[in-house]
């Protein structure tokens, strides 16, 4: 059974709220929300000075509900002990309710906050669009203490992630009722994500999580009955004379994701058979042999003769993986996709994004991978830190990075050789690319943990080198 996490927009959060509101008295599903701000505050107050009574929070309160769920949620912190202090941002707007429980429980409303431990970010919810106004902007800019966002970080948008300016950075945002995408998205506006049930019944969600559970359950390995055939064939053609590098990083995460077997072609076959001497090379793609899925792309260049290689590669009835220069030669010729019958999966970073949609990303990630999935009929994913994987008629999976260690060099080419190997395994191709996607973020951390300086970057050959414990830790999840 599928344990994914969903992520659901402002329209699908409000209507679920507008159905709660016909079950539940006027008021309980602020107060359910208030309650969980509240205890997770507390816990943040306890882990980071010692205690709860006698501490200091401050309020940014907006207008709107999330205004509300702060003043609620400080009034309940007050009767815990905590001296609570909160700034009107529009005290003519100021949820009424909640300012009277917050004053009749001993707390303060001033034009500053004051010194405090923490302050709750309420100024905008998920109806709010743009960046902060200059004065929220101005006090946030002043604070030098960590901010719990209620429900998201004020400033971000909460359907796209996307930031036009001034913004809240929060510590933690505690999500109400249900993970939106910007949780996804901007994690690193976000901070760590609590979720805080109040009810809510939600839809099936158009923007997925696999969990690391699930992911680690699906893993290809061998069985009693499997020989290197069954377990899986990967075909890679990629690398050349002037970037064998490319085809040595690609054809190793082959390997390390466990393929049966890896079959290489190109020129780079000296420098992969040292590295990787289990795999067997040829020097062309016809002389390679029978494959269940092929990588095409990563250095192996754009001239007429790479043109040619990509037709013949995807003139054939097995699952391809589509990167680097073989997506700057599918821009000049997108119906070598268009017209195939066999699952595509292709994995662009923003650049390599524009020239084959024709125009930019833009802030709305999730609807431009989506529509260049359903332009060339393929699998598109979309390399970020929030990387997003769309299929035609599937829902959009996403895999936050909790980083941006696998911004190096080489990099995407350690993950078509992982996709690719998925594949070759039959696994669902948009499954293939999300789990790839997150067995590569994990090698990554891992690899910039194991090099003894947090801040220090990393490069591709260590994270070639920690996808086999990367895997080993998401099959540890599924017991």
């Amino acid at each position: 059974m599928s344990t994914q996490r969903g992520y659901f927009t402002a329209d699908e959060v409000r209507a679920a709220e507008a159905e709660l509101f016909t079950r539940v008295p006027d008021g309980v599903p602020m107060r359910r929300a208030a309650y969980g701000l509240a205890r997770v505050v507390a816990a943040e107050l306890r882990e980071r000075t010692g205690g709860v009574a006698g501490r200091a929070v401050g309020l940014l309160v907006g207008s709107g509900d999330n205004g509300g769920d702060a003043l609620w949620a400080g009034a309940m912190l007050r009767r815990r002990g905590v001296a609570v202090t909160a700034v009107l941002l529009n005290p003519e707007r100021a949820h009424r309710e909640g300012l009277a429980a917050l004053r009749a429980a001993g707390g303060r409303a001033r034009d500053r906050v004051g010194a405090v431990d923490l302050v709750i970010d309420g100024i905008v919810g998920i109806s709010g669009r743009g960046p902060l106004r200059p004065a929220a902007a101005d006090i946030v800019a002043a604070l030098d203490v960590p901010i719990v966002a209620a429900d998201l970080p004020s400033g971000v948008d909460p359907d796209t992630g996307a930031v036009a300016g001034p913004a809240v950075r929060a510590a933690v945002t505690v999500a109400f009722g249900a993970p939106k995408p910007v949780h996804a998205l901007a994690a690193a506006w976000c901070g760590r994500i609590e979720v805080v049930p109040i009810g809510l019944r939600l839809p099936e969600a158009g923007l997925r999580a696999l969990d690391p559970a699930e992911i680690g359950a699906r893993w290809p390995v061998p069985g009693a009955a499997d020989d290197k055939y069954s377990q899986g064939v990967t075909g890679v053609c990629a690398g050349s004379a002037a970037y064998p590098g490319a085809a040595v990083l690609c054809t190793g995460a082959a390997v390390a994701a466990t393929s049966g077997m890896v079959r290489f072609a190109g020129e780079g076959a000296a420098a992969v058979l040292a590295r990787h001497p289990e795999v067997v090379a040829a020097e062309s793609i016809e002389r390679t042999g029978r494959v269940q899925s092929w990588v095409f792309g990563p250095g192996g260049g754009t001239d007429a003769a790479a043109a040619d290689r990509l037709a013949r590669v995807l003139a054939t009835d097995v699952p391809v993986v589509v990167d680097a220069d073989g997506l700057t030669l599918l821009a000049e010729h997108p119906d070598l996709v268009r017209d195939r019958t066999a699952p595509t999966v292709l994995t662009p970073h923003a650049g390599e994004f524009a020239r084959l949609a024709g125009r930019e990303v833009g802030d709305n990630r999730v609807a431009a991978v989506r529509d260049l999935a359903e332009s060339l009929r393929a699998t598109v994913l979309l390399k970020g830190r929030a990387t997003l994987v769309a299929a035609p008629g599937h829902p959009t999976l996403v895999n936050e990075a909790g980083g941006s260690w696998a911004a190096t060099a080489g990099a995407g080419d350690v993950l078509s050789g992982v996709i690719g190997a998925l594949l070759a395994a039959g696994l669902d191709p948009a499954w293939s690319a999300a789990a790839a996607a997150r067995a590569h973020s994990l090698a990554a951390g891992l690899a910039a943990r194991a090099s003894g300086d947090a801040g220090a970057p990393i490069s591709a050959e260590p994270l070639l080198d920690h996808l086999r414990p990367a895997i080993a830790t998401l099959r540890a999840f599924a017991g």
